[in-house]
């Protein structure tokens, strides 16, 4: 009876009865998926039933942004909760991510939750803090994926990514514990470059032509760090590489990506693009004639990836409705930034222009969140960290630089917590795509940047008045009053957020 006791004042214990109480929880993370993409935003491009269920059944954020908008830095912020140069991942050239610090999984763990990460990680091969893990190595791949295992092997599944993540995570979900909570993190690879649809989505939006946008063909005008970048679809989209039109078969087996597939896979793949390939040397294309065959082939790929992330992100819903978990599990949907859908000739992100720095978020909490529900806050990927240890009812730890956005979600009054009046970004890499290295603050109405290395100098936008950002009003004497009253706020959360080499710039 003693040891009975004695083992319920244990802190082990105590902390894993106090769990059992708090929520499921399953994050979803994308890659490079654009807001624009999605139906639930509006979009016109294509439906995406699984995304729009969650917005739907919960709340659709409509000014979530990234405090760095590129692929391994983004997952770093949403596992720690603090910026990039707090966590250390600052770009994904000459960075490494240091597993040992502190993240929002380590704190559930602690707390009794089983934790998963299944799928795209892009921080390393171990990682620590979770319960379980298995995970794409690097960028992973679309088609007969590798996976990393916990116990040092490596495992290759024939299958397309999206639906191989999914059936590996379902399987995890079927082996936990029942009586504890769990979060669960699924990456999904889709939709990074190169866009290889699974085979049953080839062709699927063959038939749609995509209006350019208005800006397609922007000169960048007033935008010297927008002139000097390298990521048109114009000049920096390959024809082979990223559009998949070879000269030879011989040549599409120099792809890694094509030759890992099976013969069967390899066969309907490359016999489904030679055809095209074939009316494309038929027309003998050249100029903007060629750049928009190339903009619409972009499209009709990224699309098609898009469509395999929102069925496996319906498959997820269904099985928490067939397992009848879906009460008690909060689910968020976010991708690590947003992408450009050719808007100003562009495919790719790093930008703090709106299409890159905003990216898609949605969030279901049954009981807690008002189905359909907009929220018109600016909040960030930083916050995710907070709020799920919010809700899991785990304390913040003190060096999270994230706000828990519950509170302005939430049907419960939670007296006194208003959104952000500002938000700070910084993006340190320098290298692909020559974008160059930039920080900023954005109010929503004004978004003021400073550029430095590649390009030096200021930019401001005011995004009533020019939303698609294409006229810099920095040297506006007009805008004198305004710039001042930004730099101040720029600085104010510079020092916020204890970022010291912006400090230094801002007097430069």
């Amino acid at each position: 009876m003693m040891k009975y006791f004695l083992l319920l004042l244990s802190p082990l214990f105590s902390a894993v009865l106090a769990a059992q109480s708090g929520p499921n929880i399953v994050l979803i993370i994308s890659d490079d998926h654009a807001y624009q993409a999605i139906s639930a935003y509006g979009g016109r491009l294509m439906q995406t039933p699984g995304i729009d269920r969650i917005a739907a059944e919960g709340v659709r954020f409509d000014k979530a942004y990234v405090t760095n908008s590129i692929c391994g830095p983004s997952r770093a912020v949403m596992l720690t909760g603090k910026y990039s140069h707090k966590n250390g991942f600052k770009d994904n050239e000459t960075s490494r991510f240091d597993a040992s610090q502190n993240s929002f999984i380590k704190e559930l763990t602690k707390s009794g939750y089983q934790t998963a990460w299944i799928g795209k990680y892009h921080l390393g091969e171990k990682p620590e803090g979770f319960t379980y893990w298995q995970l794409l190595p690097g960028q992973g791949s679309y088609y007969n994926p590798d996976f990393l295992m916990m116990d040092g092997s490596r495992k290759r599944v024939e299958g397309y990514v999206t639906n191989v993540v999914e059936d590996a995570a379902e399987s995890w979900l079927s082996g936990r514990d029942t009586s504890r909570p769990f979060c669960l993190v699924i990456g999904h690879k889709n939709t990074h470059r190169t866009w290889m649809p699974d085979l049953q989505d080839l062709g699927m939006f063959d038939n749609t032509h995509f209006p350019l946008p208005a800006n397609f063909y922007d000169d960048y005008k007033s935008r010297p760090a927008a002139a000097g970048q390298d990521m048109t679809i114009e000049k920096t989209m390959r024809m082979d590489y990223d559009l998949k039109m070879f000269a030879s078969r011989e040549e599409a087996m120099k792809q890694g990506s094509i030759a890992r597939m099976t013969e069967a896979q390899r066969e309907k793949y490359l016999g489904y693009y030679e055809e095209i390939n074939k009316e494309l040397q038929s027309k003998s294309l050249s100029g903007r004639a060629l750049t928009e065959w190339k903009y619409q082939r972009y499209m009709r790929d990224y699309l098609a990836t898009a469509a395999s992330l929102d069925r496996n992100i319906g498959r997820t819903l269904d099985y928490l409705d067939k397992n009848g978990l879906t009460g008690n599990t909060i689910v968020i949907y976010v991708s690590d930034q947003g992408f450009y859908m050719g808007e100003h000739g562009w495919f790719d992100k790093r930008w703090m222009y709106e299409e890159s720095f905003r990216t898609p978020m949605v969030m279901r909490y049954p009981g807690k969140i008002e189905p359909g529900s907009v929220n018109k806050d600016m909040v960030l990927n930083l916050d995710i960290p907070p709020t799920l240890l919010q809700a899991a009812g785990v304390a913040i730890p003190a060096d999270m630089q994230g706000e828990s956005f519950l509170p302005l979600v939430s049907n419960e009054k939670m007296a006194g917590k208003k959104g952000r009046k500002a938000i700070y970004y910084h993006y340190y890499e320098n290298g692909e795509h020559a974008v160059s290295p930039h920080f900023g603050v954005s109010t929503g109405r004004y978004k003021l940047i400073r550029f430095y290395k590649r390009t030096e100098g200021w930019e401001l936008y005011d995004m009533k008045k020019d939303p698609a950002e294409m006229n810099n009003v920095y040297p506006q004497k007009k805008y004198r009053d305004k710039v001042k009253k930004l730099k101040k706020e720029l600085l104010r959360l510079i020092r916020k957020y204890e970022d010291t080499e912006a400090a230094a710039l801002m007097d430069q």
